[in-house]
């Protein structure tokens, strides 16, 4: 239990953005103030490692992942290989059932804020659950569960870039980009709805191309 919210709390704090791009995370800090072993602080970063949302640095401890461009644009280029090809599968496959969900989880997203004061400048927890569960619900038709979890894989690897790409693409209509998508999927319009889901992962990897890497150890500023 002691793992599990640890593991919780340092996630999150990525996430937040409380450790910047590149930021030393340091076992010994982290068991101060979490009150806990440091081989407790050690199996949770093995965790976050895992989702990666850290790297584990040779002789160096543990780490934020850097912004680097190659890093993300190799999960991009999976990502915009294997989604397209996974939604092709759903909306030939997907039943009505499908159907319903794909709507109910695209309101979902709708009306959730991307931003909330109390979460500071990156997308708040509520969104990104709701943006997530909306993708995997358009590819979830498909019916193959080693399909998808390749896509929970690649989602999870992902994510940070997807936070960080909030303040360097502040412009996108995330809104628009995903109603067409609902629209194309339920139209049963394979070749369109493929079409729409590449351009969107294409605008994220994009953003992050185009920004500047942080300094280590601070914040990244803020377009919005």
């Amino acid at each position: 239990m002691l793992s599990e919210r640890v593991y919780a709390h340092i996630r999150a704090a990525i996430m937040r953005g409380d450790h910047a791009p590149g930021a030393p995370l340091k076992p010994q800090d982290l068991a101060q103030e979490q009150g806990v072993s440091l081989a407790v602080v050690r199996e949770a970063l093995v965790r976050v490692v895992g989702d990666g949302l850290a790297d584990r640095l040779p002789n160096r401890g543990f780490a934020v992942p850097a912004l680097s461009h190659r890093r993300w644009q190799e999960i991009a280029e999976a990502r915009r290989t294997i989604e397209p090809m996974v939604l092709r599968l759903s909306v030939e496959r997907g039943d009505v059932g499908w159907e319903a969900d794909v709507r109910a989880a695209h309101h979902r997203l709708a009306r959730t804020p991307a931003f909330v004061p109390e979460e500071g400048e990156y997308y708040s927890e509520a969104w990104s659950e709701a943006h997530r569960v909306f993708h995997r619900t358009l590819l979830a038709g498909c019916g193959n569960p080693v399909l998808l979890e390749t896509f929970d894989r690649l989602w999870a690897a992902s994510e940070l870039a997807r936070r960080w790409s909030a303040y360097h693409g502040p412009g996108r209509e995330h809104l628009a980009e995903h109603r067409r998508l609902e629209e194309a999927a339920l139209a049963r319009d394979a070749d369109a709805a493929a079409e729409e889901l590449t351009r969107h992962l294409t605008l994220t990897a994009d953003a992050l191309t185009r920004a500047e890497a942080p300094r280590t150890g601070q914040r990244p500023k803020t377009g919005r």
